[in-house]
């Protein structure tokens, strides 16, 4: 088997350098399916949904973009006067983003977060980010840590997909088996592929609304606004509850 490589990193690279890239998602039960191609993450704000339009309206003072990918969200944030840190774990998409002018543009698991990073008013997971929380466990650990490390009053911008709208059999079928084995129905286990290059294996967390509600629940984290998309993917802003 091939060493894991850095292979998101290297399809926006390459749709940068102007070439058509498209990257392949293999689940561990070894369902595989596409994306429509790295077009998506290099879309320009007035390009975007009504509602990550309205979304990243909600965002303010220092920004921290949790896997901000190609740097898109960063550039937009960058425009509107907003001192934004864009972390990603993937060092050549992180290359991208200092080529296409994010100021501040990081190699970081969001594991590794820490008030190192100094403080924040907003936090932004677009792109179905919520999933980098991994898993309900993880979610409530990073939560309670980027509490810590913004002001009062600040928030979290969170897309995510409720994974249940669906009536593929193989999908309803890995979420029964993930159920069986103690786990989230939308608590995928997935790696990238791209070419030659394959990606390490990671857990990608789907979740309903009703599902965020509950790993919020304690976390000092709660729901103030759903932005529907139309579709099973939706945005939350998340705010601080007041102490």
């Amino acid at each position: 088997m091939p060493r894991p490589s850095d292979a998101f990193g290297h399809m926006v690279r390459d749709h940068l350098r102007g070439g058509h890239a498209v990257e392949v998602i293999e689940r561990d039960d070894g369902y595989v399916d596409t994306t429509p191609g790295a077009e998506a993450y290099f879309a320009p704000h007035d390009r975007w949904p009504d509602n990550k339009q309205a979304a990243m309206a909600l965002a303010r003072g220092r920004v921290l973009d949790i896997g901000c990918g190609a740097g898109r969200v960063c550039l937009h944030l960058q425009e509107r006067g907003l001192d934004v840190v864009g972390i990603d774990i993937s060092p050549l998409a992180v290359e991208t983003c200092r080529e296409r002018g994010v100021r501040d543009a990081r190699v970081l698991s969001i594991t590794r977060v820490s008030r190192s990073l100094g403080m924040f008013d907003t936090v932004v997971m677009m792109g179905n980010n919520f999933g980098l929380f991994g898993d309900p466990k993880r979610a409530r650990w990073l939560l309670r840590r980027l509490g810590g490390m913004t002001t009062p009053g600040a928030r979290i911008i969170a897309e995510t997909m409720d994974p249940y709208g669906t009536d593929n059999p193989d999908h309803l079928g890995y979420h029964a088996r993930n159920r069986r084995r103690g786990r989230m129905g939308g608590q995928i286990r997935l790696r990238v592929r791209y070419k030659s290059h394959v990606g390490a294996w990671f857990d990608y967390l789907f979740v309903s609304r009703d599902e965020m509600a509950g790993i919020l629940d304690g976390t000092g984290w709660r729901i103030a606004q759903i932005l529907e998309s139309g579709g099973p993917g939706y945005i939350a802003a998340i705010e601080k509850a007041a102490t």
